[in-house]
């Protein structure tokens, strides 16, 4: 469901986000509680992750403003932010501090390099890297992202040398901040990925930061013994719902089918996301009145 926003024209959906735009060319994005896994939007909603990513994409963004600009100006619903539009940078600059996730999938099938990054041999599932890496995408508003080399960004002429050395030094140091925030909190920052836009020449940190969709989180206490002896990291990231995926035969391929998403199965990853918010934030998460979102989302920002 889209809503319909007075004084505001829809621009597009994304897998999570509906995008609006104002009579002064003013951005609004309300998080709706949408899921996606593998670039494909599932059949169920979640209760309250649309609240969880707003909420917490806003408290980082506000934590981050220091290092770049970024595009939030105000937050006038639990679902909905309001900000700077810009022309958005058609790559995501994902940084990974440890193997984990699609990274891991591919080393795990032998492949030695990661978008133009190469690997040393001997790594095992969720091990340290020495220092964090960045594996660029393309940027789809529909379909798949793919993942692209630096040097291909560079020699396609996708962002100039200049902007894209800017884009890699912000998205390093966010990380960095990203992880010194985890840390306080027990959490070990994996990887993440952040994206950038422009507006009038000044590069702005856009979208969310730091949050279960964009983000994979360890607990910080059990790392060291679980890699010792071979265990799975207990985790906080959306990594547990493509794991389910992949279990029940889905990965976004042709012909394959998402598996029931019943309302248990949708009340556990609602609870998973809530449990992300509070252990990453410290805080106590309060879900807003969701009897009518929509209703809710128009007053508040009316």
């Amino acid at each position: 469901m889209t809503a319909v926003l007075t004084g505001w024209r829809h621009l597009r959906s994304g897998k999570v986000r509906d995008l609006y735009s104002n009579d002064k060319d003013e951005l609004l994005i309300v998080a709706s509680d949408r899921i996606s896994a593998f670039d494909v939007i599932l059949p169920e909603a979640i209760p309250c992750k649309g609240q969880v990513l707003n909420q917490i994409a806003a408290k980082f963004l506000k934590a981050t403003s220091d290092i770049v600009p970024n595009w939030l100006m105000a937050v006038p619903d639990p679902n909905a932010t309001f900000g700077i539009k810009c022309e958005t940078f058609p790559v995501e600059m994902v940084v990974r501090g440890y193997l984990a996730g699609h990274a891991w999938r591919e080393y795990k099938s032998g492949k030695r390099e990661v978008c133009g990054v190469s690997l040393r041999d001997g790594l095992k599932e969720n091990d340290r890297l020495p220092k964090p890496i960045i594996t660029p995408t393309t940027k789809a508003h529909e379909g798949h992202d793919e993942d692209i080399s630096r040097e291909a960004i560079l020699a396609n002429g996708v962002v100039e040398e200049k902007k894209y050395v800017q884009l890699e030094n912000y998205a390093l140091a966010l990380f960095q901040r990203g992880t010194e925030i985890a840390t306080d909190q027990g959490l070990i920052l994996v990887d993440t990925k952040y994206e950038f836009g422009e507006n009038d020449g000044i590069i702005y940190l856009i979208d969310e930061i730091h949050t279960p969709d964009s983000s994979r989180y360890f607990y910080a206490d059990v790392y060291e013994d679980n890699q010792k002896n071979g265990l799975p990291q207990k985790q906080l990231s959306k990594e547990f719902v493509r794991e389910w995926l992949i279990k029940n035969g889905f990965q976004g391929k042709d012909g394959q089918k998402v598996p029931e998403m019943t309302p248990s199965k949708c009340n556990e990853i609602s609870l998973r996301y809530i449990e992300l918010y509070e252990k990453v934030t410290g805080e106590t998460f309060v879900p807003a009145n969701n009897e009518d979102i929509y209703e809710r989302i128009e007053r508040n920002v009316t």
